[in-house]
């Protein structure tokens, strides 16, 4: 007898066998079940997942004379007529029949009625492989096509289907099935032909099958000839995967940071004949295995790897930052997307695995991050073997549950004193303040030496002393000093209360350019634009400049314009030259 691959051999019959699609099952069985049967189907998704298979279902169940909630019987003579074969049944692959003659041909066949049942069923699969003279030979049957024919076109591009065919079916989208559907269908294959299996053997041909039935089939067929028992380590030899051992090295020396131990272990799988993707594939999977382990707390039955090998994925999770993790798997997946186009893949691989095993060389944001914990981590050891250690609360390093980071309890400014006592025997000392002998200066005047000025003090004192002139505001600037010492430092202080309690960035900037003086013990603020000097007059900047001048402690101040105090002081001149005369100023 010829084998028989397993995919054909256990492929499902009836509705009621399919794995998962429940949905497409659902609609297809209610629309037998109202006798509402459409015209053009159009059956989607990934390869393997049972769309032949459940238009062929759908074919004999609208022709059997005594359907089964849906689904055909298999005893009344239609069914075993399509069973055998029938021409009232037609399966067209359009990769090798793609040409509008075939198209045409189809459109002549579809006018004769069925032979055996109602219906004359046409599955087209691969659809997307028609040319647009197939397609638009095929448009017009497929709108209005007689009452006996029914189309169900089968493809996994539908984007590549034109939207006059689109519009014309029913789509139902097939899914991926999941790994716990696959491992219960194969291990009642291998049941039924009486294979002895590990369950983590399974568990590792479902993954290998992602989500395809026929992929995990095709593969545990070969698994099953590799041995007389299906063992997990049979499957990963079939696969062609590293050791997982080995592998585990690779990866607990790149997560160390051990950038030689990590060459050493790729040059060594590389060499036993490993290609370059293969590794690459293994060390991500490894790294995923290792996240989940570190993450989930069902962890050992997601993975349903062997107890010792799931040990040795758990230490891995448990001496490892989940930064580090993520990061390796992020250079490794860029790595994979690069290896197509490169013509050196192994010194793009070693390149990578540099790179995650030295982050100290990396100047990527999440290798700084990785430096960080890694620091935080050895500090944290140092304090629990009883060396003393100041570190930050946890608290202020890291966001709360929603994003945003925490506000820190003391301001820069309060924490100062703290942290000059902390370095003071780094810091240098403070500048004071240069004190200068009388003797160095002359009556105020500087820039000259002692023994030059003392040469001027004799001179002087033979000259009478000129009395001084009054000073203008326009040329005081930012100098001279009051009840609150220098000018300049009131002026600082001034400025950081007002940007501290001003919301207005206008009243902040228009300040900033002023100039500051001491006339007595007012407070002078000096500006020469008038639209400067109006505003600041304006009744509501002149309450918040009040308020700062109380906060700071300046009880009189005055906002001035150059130049108003000399007229101020030529008309008193005037005044007192010319007794006899009225004079006003206007």
């Amino acid at each position: 007898m010829a084998h028989v691959s397993l995919y054909r051999r256990f492929r499902p019959q009836s509705f009621d066998e399919m794995v998962r699609q429940e949905h497409v099952v659902r609609i297809l069985k209610n629309q037998i079940g109202s006798g509402s049967i459409g015209h053009a189907y159009l059956f989607t998704g990934p390869r393997g997942t049972g769309k032949t298979t459940v238009a062929r279902i759908f074919a004999r169940a609208i022709n059997c004379e005594h359907p089964v909630d849906g689904s055909p019987c298999g005893e009344c003579p239609t069914c075993l007529a399509l069973q055998n074969g029938s021409l009232d049944v037609s399966e067209i692959d359009a990769a090798s029949n793609n040409g509008v003659n075939e198209m045409r041909e189809l459109r002549e066949k579809v006018q004769y009625p069925p032979v055996n049942g109602r219906y004359k069923v046409f599955i087209i699969d691969e659809v997307h492989m028609l040319t647009d003279s197939a397609f638009n030979a095929l448009l017009k049957t497929l709108e209005e096509p007689p009452a006996h024919a029914v189309f169900i076109l089968a493809t996994t591009e539908p984007q590549r289907l034109p939207a006059t065919i689109l519009s014309r079916c029913m789509r139902l989208d097939f899914k991926l099935i999941p790994e716990e559907d696959l491992e219960e269908h194969l291990m009642r294959v291998l049941d039924g032909i009486g294979k002895k299996y590990e369950r983590e053997a399974v568990s590792a041909i479902a993954r290998a099958g992602a989500g395809s039935d026929r992929d995990m089939l095709s593969i545990a067929e070969m698994c099953i000839a590799y041995s007389d028992e299906l063992t997990y380590d049979g499957v990963t030899a079939v696969l062609g995967a590293a050791d997982f051992h080995v592998t585990c090295g690779l990866v607990h020396a790149l997560l160390s940071a051990e950038s030689g131990e990590a060459i050493e272990r790729t040059e060594r799988i590389l060499s036993e004949g490993k290609s370059v993707g293969v590794l690459v594939r293994n060390v991500l999977d490894l790294l995923n295995q290792v996240l989940v382990a570190k993450t989930c707390r069902t962890a050992e039955k997601l993975l349903s790897l062997p107890k010792e090998l799931f040990e040795e994925v758990k230490g891995l999770a448990d001496g490892t930052d989940g930064r580090a993790i993520l990061r390796a798997t992020e250079v490794l997946s860029e790595t994979e997307s690069e290896l197509r186009y490169t013509a050196s893949p192994r010194i793009a691989v070693e390149t990578a695995i540099v790179r995650i095993a030295t982050p100290a060389e990396d100047y990527d944001l999440d290798a700084l991050l990785v430096r960080v914990k890694t620091l935080e981590t050895a500090l944290e050891k140092l304090q629990k073997d009883g060396v003393a250690v100041n570190l930050p609360p946890k608290q202020a390093l890291e966001p709360s549950s929603d994003g945003k980071m925490p506000v820190p309890q003391e301001t820069f400014a309060e924490k100062l004193p703290d942290l000059q006592e902390d370095f003071e025997e780094i810091l240098p000392p403070p500048m004071e303040e240069p004190v200068f002998d009388e003797a160095y200066f002359a009556d105020g005047e500087t820039g000259e030496a002692p023994e030059i000025q003392s040469g001027r003090r004799e001179k002087a004192e033979e000259l009478p002393s000129p009395s001084p002139a009054p000073k203008a505001v326009s040329d005081v600037g930012s100098a001279g000093t009051g009840p609150n010492g220098d000018a300049t430092v009131t002026f600082g202080t001034f400025m950081r209360t007002l940007r501290r309690m001003c919301r207005n960035g206008v009243l902040v900037t228009i300040c900033s350019d002023l100039e500051a003086a001491y006339e007595g013990d007012v407070f002078l603020l000096c500006t020469d634009n008038e639209t400067v000097f109006r505003s600041l007059k304006r009744e509501d900047h002149a309450a918040i400049l009040k308020d700062v001048f109380g906060r700071i402690g300046v009880e009189r101040y005055e906002v001035r314009k150059k130049g108003q105090a000399e007229k101020s002081d030529g008309v008193e001149q005037l005044k007192k030259d010319f007794r006899e005369y009225p004079i006003d100023l206007k």
